[in-house]
């Protein structure tokens, strides 16, 4: 594995200075469903139509965790499946998993697990031309990222993502991560989301040229409880902050995913939040450069709880209708193939195993000698 990498890592140098054509299309330039919801399993993909695909609605989103030891290729194949025929577009979050030595915090990813992610995700036929990767989550928090927040250390892995996803296949649409909007500088446990901004475009410059969309999450804090008048750095608007500054860094307009909001029912009566979340679609939310809007979560027990849109008996929770029955219009993204029968089998898929492809021959130029050898080595 260290030879792989050593040898992927030189001709990541090289494609650096290369100019990269990207495929991926606009989402924003064609009628756009931004209404999603965040789900945990795969197997809630049936709730999360009912609930976005409404009022109007077709071809919402729905955003969806994949652990670096979930690559099960029968089941993963089988919920972008399940996502074409119910018209969901997927956004794939990739996350580690608890750390073997730290139960508190994930585990630090590497480039060995952007190698891992990209090729069995390539693997999968997607509902839709744009296959939307959000590249792991909240890493201003220490407890996200092995115990101690680094903005240089993640900028240079989603620079790293980019060039291997955009690689494999330029139709991925590489989304850098949530940022938890309401950390305090405090070390390396927590680090503010607009100093790890600045830190990462100082670590490196024109990261934010390469990636395809911004991550926000945009809940209403402090305490998930402030109503969407509250227009501070920390509230349901913080996506804005975030994207003013991003700006500064690039003329390149980026895109805004909201992946994760939502009130505390601990905190905010139900019947309260649904009047917030009519009130902030409406205006703060209807923001022109925003494509989906994911909260957190269709269904959790545990700490979670207090978040979801299901409540423990099974029964949709008034925040729930007030999404399900805000106005929606029918999204036309770019669709990969036809959406598939309800009886279609997958008895024959295998499982935990990458799509193979043949290995050109080297030719002359050295840039056609670069993408042989890196198709060569995506199937080690």
């Amino acid at each position: 594995m260290k030879q792989l990498l050593l040898i992927f890592n030189l001709i990541a140098t090289f494609f650096q200075y290369t100019p990269v054509t990207y495929a991926a299309s606009d989402p924003l330039s064609m009628p756009n469903n931004k209404i999603g919801i965040h789900i945990l399993f795969t197997s809630e993909l049936n709730e999360a139509a009912n609930l976005v695909n409404t009022s109007n609605g077709d071809w919402g989103y729905v955003l969806i965790p994949i652990q670096s030891g979930d690559k099960d290729l029968k089941k993963w194949q089988s919920f972008m499946d399940d996502a074409a025929q119910k018209h969901l577009i997927p956004i794939v979050r990739l996350a580690t998993e608890g750390d073997y030595f730290n139960t508190t915090v994930w585990r630090r990813p590497t480039e060995a697990d952007i190698l891992d992610f990209a090729n069995f995700l390539n693997s999968l036929t997607w509902p839709t031309r744009n296959r939307y990767i959000v590249v792991f989550n909240e890493v201003n928090r220490g407890d996200e990222w092995g115990g101690s927040a680094n903005p240089t250390e993640y900028a240079q892995l989603l620079s790293y993502a980019t060039t291997v996803f955009n690689y494999l296949n330029p139709d991925f649409f590489v989304i850098s991560s949530g940022l938890d909007n309401a950390a305090p500088d405090q070390g390396t446990d927590f680090i503010n989301e607009y100093t790890f901004l600045r830190a990462m475009n100082q670590a490196s410059p024109g990261i934010f040229e390469h990636i395809d969309g911004i991550a926000s999450h945009a809940y209403p804090n402090p305490g998930f409880a402030q109503p969407p008048s509250s227009r501070g750095t920390q509230g349901v608007g913080s996506f804005a902050y975030e994207r003013d500054l991003i700006k500064q860094f690039t003329g390149k307009k980026l895109p805004i995913f909201i992946t994760e909001t939502g009130w505390s029912s601990d905190k905010v009566p139900t019947k309260t939040q649904a009047e917030y979340y009519r009130t902030t679609l409406s205006s703060i939310w209807n923001d022109p450069d925003i494509v989906a809007i994911t909260p957190f979560v269709l269904r959790a027990a545990g700490p979670f709880a207090q978040f979801s849109l299901i409540d423990q008996s099974g029964n949709q929770t008034d925040q729930y209708l007030a999404l399900k029955n805000t106005p929606k219009v029918k999204g036309s993204p770019m669709i990969t193939r036809q959406v598939l029968a309800a009886s279609a089998s997958y008895d024959n898929l295998p499982e935990k195993k990458f799509k193979t492809e043949t290995v050109e021959k080297p030719t002359k130029t050295l840039s056609q000698q670069l993408q042989a050898t890196f198709a060569w080595m995506m199937k080690l």
